[in-house]
């Protein structure tokens, strides 16, 4: 009798671990090497403490490799991840192939309809969220303060683009290692492109005609790049066709660069004095503009999806909701203080006065975003929508390319002609191949 109980026993409590251990659900999340992310990584146990059967494993990638692995595992519906950090560009490419799960249980509290409005409807397709936007960003101006008054300039609010070239030249000492301004040379759709496509905006050039014929041979894309070339030669730092996000902002805040265009989110880390060894001589000014009604800034959100066909809905749909909430918000705040949460893109957050007295580039983050016009991105009309991009499956091949060619023009081995002569003839093949031309 004896051991039919013990044996009893021993049946209910392995049954008992048979049950937690099945009632662990293992979350693993794709994510991209930046500052805000890495953070989010660091606050994971509130998540987790919160959700006790949930475990989170992250896979950490730099920008690049993170597009071209989450692309590659989606399409292919490999599931090697439970939630994926994608931006704008594919949210609405991949809900209409019907890749991703639409976001309507984030709980109750969760509050869409504080989303900001050009945030939301970037993230969203046909009315639904498909993907929560972890921060918002645009790009703006970001100057040294203490460089500029010696020199005796002063930044407009609304810089242009000679005012920027001038100040650049002047501003730059390359004994002294500091140069006049800092700019993306890495090549890739999501890294010089944005950069390059968002400036040529300002310069009234477009990707593609009405009829999607590639635009690189035109006028306004080689003054677009002959302005970028020579800047960059005359003020830029050294090896600058290697620097993307990560590496300008090193730059910048190591005190090497006077002005940075880049994304608005930066604007934490470089007043951060943790951080920059400049943080409390920052300024900041919208992004520059040649007169045509078009500044060089973009609209872009690191957001959080769930593939389609994922079995882990529930715990996913968990994540995301806990990382794009308000207390998400608050919890940053608590931890690491209001300048530092994620911004771009809630509407309480601009009218919350601890953020606003905090964070001195509240607003004018808020004015670019507010600028930015996805479906309306250049002077002339276009046939797409984004600004940075052209939300097709094609660009990210074709800016990939384009990248690669305008990343050799600016490292002297080919030139700007010979640059946007390959963009073009590489371009109208895919598009060609594509379908989009005859």
């Amino acid at each position: 009798m004896r051991t039919t109980v013990g044996a009893l026993l021993g049946s209910v409590a392995l049954l008992a671990i048979t049950t937690t251990a099945s009632a662990q659900t293992a979350l693993t999340i794709a994510t991209v090497n930046n500052g805000d992310m890495i953070r989010m990584q660091g606050l994971t146990s509130d998540f987790t403490a919160k959700n006790p059967g949930i475990t989170v494993k992250w896979v950490t990638l730099e920008e690049n490799v993170l597009r071209q692995r989450v692309t590659t595992d989606i399409a292919t519906k490999g599931g090697q991840f439970d939630v994926l950090t994608i931006g704008t560009y594919e949210v609405p490419i991949w809900a209409k192939q019907k890749w991703l799960v639409p976001l309507d249980k984030l709980g109750a509290d969760y509050d869409v309809d504080d989303l900001l409005p050009k945030i939301r409807a970037a993230v969203s397709a046909n009315g639904k969220l498909y993907a929560a936007p972890f921060y918002g960003e645009s790009s703006m101006v970001m100057y040294r303060t203490d460089l500029f008054a010696k020199a005796g300039l002063n930044m407009p609010e609304k810089p242009t683009w000679d005012f920027v070239i001038d100040a650049a030249k002047k501003l730059t000492d390359k004994t002294a290692e500091v140069y006049g301004i800092c700019l993306r040379g890495k090549a890739g759709w999501g890294e010089n492109m944005a950069f390059l496509t968002a400036m040529a905006n300002s310069f009234g050039a477009r990707l593609f005609d009405e009829k999607w014929q590639p635009q690189f041979s035109g006028p306004e894309w080689k003054k677009t790049l002959v302005t970028y070339v020579d800047l960059m030669k005359a003020a830029g730092p050294p090896g600058a066709s290697s620097n993307g996000f990560n590496e300008n902002l090193a730059l910048f805040n190591a005190g090497k660069c006077a002005m940075w265009i880049d994304a608005t989110v930066a604007a934490s880390f470089v007043t951060n004095p943790k951080e920059s060894k400049v943080a409390d001589k920052v300024g900041f000014a919208l992004a520059p503009n040649t007169g045509l009604g078009k500044n060089a800034n973009w609209l872009w959100a690191w957001s959080l999806a769930i593939p389609a066909g994922s079995k882990k809905v529930e715990a996913a749909e968990k994540f995301i909701g806990w990382a794009t909430s308000k207390s998400y918000t608050d919890l940053v705040a608590a931890k690491e203080g209001w300048a530092n949460v994620p911004p771009g893109t809630r509407t309480s957050l601009y009218r919350n006065a601890d953020y606003l007295k905090a964070a001195p580039f509240a607003k004018l983050t808020l004015a670019s975003i507010d600028s930015a016009d996805p479906n309306n991105p250049a002077v002339k009309p276009v046939p797409y929508v984004g600004i940075q991009y052209a939300a097709i499956p094609e660009f990210q091949g074709i800016g990939t390319a384009v990248g690669q060619q305008f990343s050799a023009a600016l490292s002297g081995s080919t030139s700007v002609d010979a640059a946007l002569s390959a963009a073009q003839s590489a371009t109208e093949r895919e598009m060609k191949r594509a379908g989009y031309l005859k």
